[in-house]
């Protein structure tokens, strides 16, 4: 017989979104107003990084770090037929992660070699348990999930060097965020077109998102190639022709999924729109690269609009569908997502109108903040409770 799926101990332990997601969603919240309070001199961050380091290393892999775990522990068990990590180790794992965000900000006091260690350890982790479970299930197609996460972990160590070593990251940063946003690329690639071909099925429209297939994979396979160009050689024409033609990929691929069609269910329509800022981010990027603009507003439109706005929409998506609730945003979650989109346009193009620098960056570091505040708001009852419909279990009971 199956070994029962149901856990004993607290909810919030149960299954992996619930403790990262919370985290995220948390952590989100609280590192861009303390950004502000150090970029403004207000506050003295500890730990090895200057403030802009700290605010780049912190989005990248103290966020979206999060996010990633919650996601693959979520989802490994559905590709393996295993249980799901639950309970001591889930609460370690979470533990890592939270000796990383006190370690790199200095409350934790360390030396810089061992503030690395405990920070990289959490990817590390991620890394080795994913790969357990994967090998155990026998899921070899999917333990190719485990090599971005190594590349991400590679980008952490290589932080840590540059930035103690140099004074400042560059080349690391660079690719952490290719790292990101081809994952942004692969994971939003297939479950968009999927569910909205899902949505609109039962909508029994007759025409259908493309699905997944050999276009997809030409189209990944070029922007990341504009990405590796970017990385290696920024500032350069070919990395600006490598920028815009992943720009243009991608956007050949998001016009096939009939976003448009999604426009009366917010909790897709959230999917594609965070997807749209990957073009419209490249394109900019690759301005910045030309020298056309400041490269700041294409890296802001990627790193808000494609990475948060859509690890933002795929945890509210997760966490109703996990929960046991309707997949429906509902206006308070739809407003925090429109705050972090707006944020996004906000942070990238305000400095382009004269003057209106310092007030745009102060409004986007509100929109975001309300945003993630929202989130966690709504969604700390269902990740912190039981499934709905279902009681939690007793202390008492075996």
């Amino acid at each position: 017989m199956a070994q029962s799926r149901e856990a004993s101990g607290p909810a919030l332990l149960s299954v992996g979104f619930r403790p990262f997601f919370l985290l995220a969603g948390l952590f989100a919240l609280a590192a861009i107003p303390i950004w502000m309070l150090a970029w403004r001199g207000a506050l003295e961050l500890g730990g090895p990084f200057h403030p802009v380091d700290w605010h780049i290393h912190e989005m990248l892999f103290g966020y979206v770090g999060a996010v990633l775990a919650g996601f693959l522990f979520t989802a490994i068990p559905n590709w393996t037929g295993r249980m799901p990590t639950r309970g001591w180790p889930l609460a370690a794992l979470a533990a890592l992660w939270l000796a990383g965000r006190m370690a790199v900000a200095g409350i934790i006091p360390l030396s810089t070699v061992a503030v690395a260690a405990v920070d990289c350890a959490f990817l590390a982790a991620i890394a080795a348990m994913a790969t357990v479970e994967i090998v155990a299930g026998r899921n070899w197609r999917n333990l190719l999930v485990v090599v971005p996460v190594l590349l991400f972990l590679a980008a952490n160590v290589a932080f840590h060097v540059e930035a103690v070593r140099l004074g400042s990251s560059d080349l690391s940063r660079r690719l952490a965020f290719g790292v990101v946003i081809f994952l942004v690329m692969l994971i939003g690639g297939r479950i968009i077109p999927s569910f909205t071909r899902n949505w609109l099925a039962k909508r029994r429209e007759p025409r259908l998102p493309a699905p997944f297939g050999r276009f997809d994979g030409i189209c990944i396979a070029i922007a990341a190639a504009g990405l590796a160009a970017w990385i290696a050689a920024p500032g350069t024409v070919v990395a600006a022709a490598g920028l815009a033609s992943g720009a243009v990929s991608q956007a050949a691929r998001l016009a096939r999924w009939r976003g448009a069609a999604t426009w009366c269910s917010p909790l897709l329509a959230m999917l594609h729109a965070a997807f749209a800022f990957l073009p419209l981010g490249l394109a900019v990027a690759a301005m910045g690269e030309a020298g056309w603009l400041a490269p700041a507003a294409g890296l802001h439109l990627l790193g808000i609009g494609a990475i948060a706005a859509m690890t933002l929409a795929v945890m509210i998506r997760a966490t109703r569908g996990h929960t046991g609730r309707s997949l429906a945003a509902g206006p308070a979650l739809s407003l925090a997502f429109a705050l972090v989109i707006s944020a996004a346009l906000l942070r990238a193009l305000g400095p382009l109108a004269e003057g209106w620098e310092a007030a745009s960056l102060d409004l986007a570091a509100l929109g975001w903040t309300l945003g993630f505040a929202i989130f966690a708001w709504r969604a700390a009852p269902w990740l912190l409770g039981p499934r709905a419909g279902r009681k939690a279990p007793s202390r008492t009971s075996a």
